[in-house]
């Protein structure tokens, strides 16, 4: 194979919150097509991009993170430079490393939040809508997605789990303390806030409303948990009866700003608000922080909060890291396998194997043979063996040089003698209109 994988990235530790929203690709159903068009230099593309991380994933040859890096800056309206100093670019087993930590969510500001590898299976699912993967970026990413299911199944790493929304409300009840006397809104009607107002009724909140701009999807989730939901027109006039307001909508821009905020603090006669900001774009304006009796915390202040709670994940996670090296070793040796002779040397071992097990099979079933007889027997074996493959190697050469179809053939060969001995699921690694 002579293209690498590469990942090229920023996420909540090479960038903050500001630097982030500047370079979200939120909107990928739309971007993807023409961030980092597929093409000589790049032949695989799934991208990434979450509240606290923008990851791209590209196969090919040449200057690929360059690239990558132009066309991804150019996406947001800035130079590359501009994008450069908080990049990360992971290339090879490290690239694959790297991915299977993020889908284990090892890689998270919340060890063990299960958030993102729903994210990762969403990007993966537009990519292949846009044809966007072939063969290796089919393979690693339902990979990654064993892996984590994997470290899920065989660690403690997501007892008890924490995410975002968890630490936001643990951050209230710093602040208001017994919580069954203050009422809540919900702002944005996602997984986010989903998990927020389970997070708020455990911990005893008076009441929760939900505001969304899709009223029928705000309801849904008021009813969900029996809150009540508000119409996105009089978000302005209801923030008067939230004291905690936790907001997570894809928007653009700020929906609140601290001049909507003033009229607001006037009718609540200046009784406390509490904001916290977990989107990506931030929804609320940073001077909201400036107006007295308002408390705001966007999602980077979430960090010490969710720090406390990472402290008793570290046993676990140093055995889930163990699962993912061995993971990443095992895929490494399956990309390497995708050049023509270890395909064709794994293919002959596989027949040389079944047949001297079924001599020996044979043998114990029929008694003892003399030489001749037994040598006789092992040379009509390895012609049988060799005449057998003869065909099926002969097409893999014809086929191997190729543009994408050699490798495309090598891997089907791999999969269907299992050459590579793993457990695969039935739906894994099937043509893309059942990725979909």
């Amino acid at each position: 194979m002579d293209q690498e994988i590469y990942l090229i990235g920023l996420n909540h530790r090479t960038a903050s919150v500001e630097v982030r929203e500047r370079f979200a690709l939120t909107d990928c159903t739309v971007l993807e097509q023409g961030v980092v068009p597929t093409g000589d230099d790049i032949s695989e593309v799934v991208i990434l991009s979450t509240c606290n991380r923008v990851e791209i994933m590209a196969v090919g040859n040449g200057p690929v993170p360059a690239r990558v890096l132009d066309c991804w800056a150019a996406a947001r309206g800035q130079k590359r430079g501009d994008l450069e100093p908080f990049v990360y670019v992971h290339k090879g087993i490290d690239a694959v490393r790297h991915l299977f930590s993020v889908a284990s969510s090892l890689d998270s500001m919340v060890v063990g939040e299960p958030q993102i590898l729903g994210q990762l299976k969403d990007a993966y699912r537009k990519a292949v809508g846009r044809n966007a993967t072939r063969v290796v970026l089919n393979r690693l990413l339902h990979k990654a997605f064993s892996v984590a299911k994997r470290v899920r199944t065989e660690t403690a790493v997501a007892s008890s789990a924490v995410s975002i929304s968890y630490a936001a409300v643990e951050l209230a009840k710093r602040i208001f303390g017994e919580m069954s006397q203050y009422k809540a809104m919900l702002i944005g009607a996602g997984e986010m806030a989903e998990l927020a107002a389970t997070h708020l009724l455990n911990s005893g909140i008076r009441e929760i409303m939900v505001a969304n701009r899709t009223f029928e999807r705000g309801l849904q989730l008021a009813r969900q948990f029996k809150g009540e939901a508000v119409l996105f027109q009089d978000l302005s006039v209801r923030l008067a009866e939230a004291d905690i307001i936790i907001s997570s909508t894809g928007a653009h821009e700020p929906i609140i700003r601290a001049r909507d905020i003033k009229d607001v603090l006037k009718r609540r006669k200046n009784r406390p608000m509490f904001f916290i900001d977990i989107a990506v774009p931030r929804d609320i304006d940073p001077d909201v922080n400036n107006l007295d009796n308002v408390y705001l915390y966007d999602i980077d202040d979430l960090k010490e909060v969710v720090e406390e709670n990472m402290a008793q994940r570290r046993e676990e996670a140093a055995k889930a890291r163990a699962i993912v090296e061995e993971e990443a070793e095992t895929f490494a040796r399956w990309l390497k396998s995708l050049d023509l002779q270890p395909t064709i040397v794994d293919l002959l071992r596989r027949s040389e194997r079944i047949a001297q097990d079924e001599l020996a099979r044979t043998l114990k079933r029929i008694g003892p043979v003399d030489d001749v007889t037994r040598e006789a027997l092992q040379a009509m074996l390895c012609a049988i063996v060799k005449k057998v493959n003869h065909e099926p190697i002969t097409f893999l050469k014809r086929r191997f040089n190729e543009e994408e179809a050699g490798t495309r053939y090598i891997d089907i060969t791999r999969r269907m003698f299992n050459l590579d001995c793993d457990d695969v699921p039935e739906d894994a690694h099937s043509d893309r209109k059942h990725h979909a």
